[in-house]
């Protein structure tokens, strides 16, 4: 089925360094008229980095809109030039200083299709290296080392609470939030637990 949407005025409320709003009057499918507000953002990566042990890395920093720490999988916006993998070493290189021998591009999802036209995507990181972290002057960054056990146990403890890593995990442990927290596989089989 083909969606297809009228842009009868947009007006541009605000231009930051990252994203842009807008304040749209559309016909969406159905001859529906709207106005919607949408958050205009480039898009970025999220990086499942995974140790040749086995562990994976997660940083935790402040984030100011979510009032607290958290822990996430490293991620970041996507520069204008660059591809998704560029932005996906050059995130894990300046979050952990770790740089990836190889990268796999596995999926995209929109984080909050709502209001935001950012599309996130999910890349896996592989064969890493140390190398120098190079941390935005404004990062204050935490680098946390997790066998996919104490995941679990964070998971079901409700530790993880940002989105974009609580997609990530639940994908890399057994693709079924329930089987994750539960110990079953998506098979309904007991997983095994590292």
């Amino acid at each position: 089925m083909h969606w297809r949407v009228h842009v009868v005025r947009s007006k541009t409320l605000y231009k930051g360094k990252v994203l842009t709003v807008k304040l749209d009057q559309v016909i969406e499918p159905g001859r529906v008229k709207v106005v919607r507000e949408v958050v205009c953002h480039p898009g970025s990566v999220v990086v499942l980095a995974h140790l040749p042990d086995g562990r994976l890395l997660l940083v935790r920093q402040y984030r100011y809109a979510a009032g607290e720490p958290l822990w996430e999988l490293v991620a970041g916006a996507i520069e204008p030039g660059e591809t998704q993998q560029e932005a996906a070493r050059r995130e894990l290189l300046e979050e952990t200083g770790y740089q990836a021998g190889t990268l796999k591009r596995l999926f995209d999802f929109f984080p909050s299709p709502g209001i935001l036209t950012e599309r996130m995507c999910l890349v896996e990181a592989r064969n890493l290296t140390r190398a120098k972290a190079r941390p935005d002057a404004d990062e204050r960054i935490r680098i946390g080392r997790f066998t996919p056990s104490r995941l679990r146990e964070m998971l079901r403890a409700r530790k993880i609470r940002d989105g974009k890593t609580l997609v990530g995990l639940y994908w890399h442990l057994g693709q079924r939030p329930e089987a994750t927290l539960t110990g079953q596989s998506p098979t309904g089989h007991r997983a095994k637990t590292s």
